[in-house]
C-alpha cells in the first residue's frame, strides 16, 4: 500500500476549510433522546449506563464537587463517541490530535485548581510541602510539587493521544499485512485477519476505557480541590 502511515491522523479539510468541527459534532447525533413517558430498550440502557457512571464518579465528591456531574458525564460521552468514531473505515479520530486533548484537559484542570485555591487555599498550598519535610529539602520539594501540578493536564492529554494513536497505527499495520498476504498465502491471511478482528474488539474496549480514565482523573483532580 502506498498510503502514508499517518494519513489517517491528518485533520481533514473540505474545500480548504477545516472539517474537524463538523466531525466532532457528528457523534452526538447517535445518542437518542426520548420524548415519550415509556422509553425503549436502547434509551433505557443508555440512561442506566449514564446513571451508573455518574454514581461511580460522584460518590467521593461533596456537594460542591457534584455540581460538576453534568460536565463530567458529558465529557465521558463525548470522548467515548469520538474514540469509537475513529474505528470506522475512512474516518478521522479527533482525539488523536494533541491540541484537541489539551484544549479539553487544560480548562478542566485549571477550573478544578482555581476552585481549590478559592475555597481551600490552606489545603491547596499544603500540597506543595508535605508535613515533616526536612528544612534543607523544602525548596526542592516545592519546585517538584509545582512541576507535578503543572504537568497534570499535559499527562492527561498525552495519555489519551498516545493510547488512541498507538491502537490505530497497529490496526493500520495489521490491515496492510492482511491485504498484502491475501495474494500470497491464504492460511496466513486467515490467521492475520483473525488477529485483526481481535485487535478491533480490543480497540473498542480501549476507546471506552480511555474515555473513562480521562474523566476519572479529572474527577480526582476535582476531588483534591473541593
Amino acid at each position: 500500500m502506498n498510503e502514508n502511515l499517518f494519513a489517517s491522523f491528518i485533520a481533514p479539510t473540505i474545500l480548504g476549510l477545516p472539517a474537524a468541527v463538523l466531525i466532532i459534532l457528528f457523534p452526538p447525533l447517535f445518542i437518542p433522546t426520548s420524548k415519550y413517558l415509556i422509553n425503549n430498550r436502547l434509551i433505557t440502557t443508555q440512561q442506566w449506563l449514564i446513571k451508573l457512571t455518574s454514581k461511580q464518579m460522584m460518590t467521593m465528591h461533596n456537594t460542591k464537587g457534584r455540581t460538576w456531574s453534568l460536565m463530567l458525564v458529558s465529557l465521558i460521552i463525548f470522548i467515548a463517541t469520538t474514540n469509537l468514531l475513529g474505528l470506522l473505515p475512512h474516518s478521522f479520530t479527533p482525539t488523536t490530535q494533541l491540541s484537541m486533548n489539551l484544549a479539553m484537559a487544560i480548562p478542566l484542570w485549571a477550573g478544578a485548581v482555581i476552585m481549590g485555591f478559592r475555597s481551600k487555599i490552606k489545603n491547596a498550598l499544603a500540597h506543595f510541602l508535605p508535613q515533616g519535610t526536612p528544612t534543607p529539602l523544602i525548596p526542592m520539594l516545592v519546585i517538584i510539587e509545582t512541576i507535578s501540578l503543572l504537568i497534570q493536564p499535559m499527562a492527561l492529554a498525552v495519555r489519551l493521544t498516545a493510547n488512541i494513536t498507538a491502537g490505530h497505527l497497529l490496526m493500520h499495520l495489521i490491515g496492510s499485512a492482511t491485504l498484502a498476504m491475501s495474494t500470497i498465502n491464504l492460511p496466513s491471511t486467515l490467521i492475520i485477519f483473525t488477529i485483526l478482528i481481535l485487535l478491533t474488539i480490543l480497540e473498542i474496549a480501549v476507546a471506552l476505557i480511555q474515555a473513562y480514565v480521562f474523566t476519572l482523573l479529572v474527577s480526582l483532580y476535582l476531588h483534591d480541590n473541593t
